[in-house]
């Protein structure tokens, strides 16, 4: 008996946006297990499948349940937005299989469009060069080490993208970073947000750090901080990668 689960992600929200290999496995499983609104998001295009849902922050519990329904022989799969390998849950997927003994278990993950793309497409080209990606939840991570990371990020003049840049215990969040942002960097910095990408109700804006200081964001919005050399060329946000033109040497 094969004991198979699927570590997939489906992308920032829309159908459209999901990979053909992501599809595929979707329809080959028997069981789709997820967080509540992400199972939401795919359940009318799988029908005559089982869904399992948990509530945020049941990550440790959808795991379990996601290695017992594939050692009872149900493929599986464990639904994750975005990448399941980018703040996903391929990871605890894997220590949840050693933690439980499940060796047998074949564990498969399919990657997804994140939000640091997906996002940074509706915005026109910041992530062109070398970028570092930094969640601001620190659920699971000490605030101490987020602002580590910022201010090493700023230092390196690195265009960053930041998952989870407030909530509501965490409404000051974006603003402390960005004031670390601001020690090495203009307030002029070209910035931008996207909310709900993917999603009903999507938005993006420009603006410059100073204004993003200011800015009002919740979970399902990802910022981005250019870099010194990021600039707005029309209606998009661009980081140059160093290319030369306009000669013929």
């Amino acid at each position: 008996m094969e004991q198979k689960v699927y570590v997939i992600g489906i992308g920032p929200g829309a159908y459209e946006e999901m990979t053909i290999r992501a599809v595929k496995a979707l329809k080959e499983c028997d069981v789709i297990i997820g967080y509540t609104v992400y199972v939401d998001l795919v359940k009318e295009h799988f029908p005559g499948k089982r869904f399992l849902t948990t509530p945020m922050t049941w990550e440790v519990k959808r795991c379990e349940m996601a290695l017992r329904e594939a050692e009872a022989g149900q493929v599986t799969a464990m639904i994750c937005s975005g990448d399941a390998g980018v703040y996903g849950m391929a990871g605890l997927m894997y220590e949840m299989r050693e933690h439980m003994e499940l060796g047998g278990v074949k564990i498969t993950v399919i990657p997804g469009i994140t939000a640091a793309t997906a996002g940074a497409a509706r915005l026109g080209a910041p992530l062109i060069h070398d970028f570092a990606v930094i969640s601001l939840s620190d659920l699971l991570t000490p605030w101490e080490q987020i602002e580590e990371r910022l201010r090493d990020a700023a230092k390196g003049d690195f265009a960053v993208c930041i998952y989870n840049p407030s909530s509501r215990k965490r409404a000051d969040y974006l603003r402390r970073a960005c004031d670390i942002m601001l020690e090495y960097r203009s307030p002029d910095t070209v910035c931008g947000y996207v909310r709900q990408i993917a999603r009903e109700g999507e938005e993006q804006h420009l603006m410059t750090l100073a204004q993003l200081k200011d800015t009002t964001t919740d979970m399902f919005t990802t910022v981005f901080i250019g870099t010194s050399r990021t600039r707005r060329i029309g209606e998009a946000m661009v980081t140059p990668r160093g290319y030369h033109y306009g000669t013929n040497d």
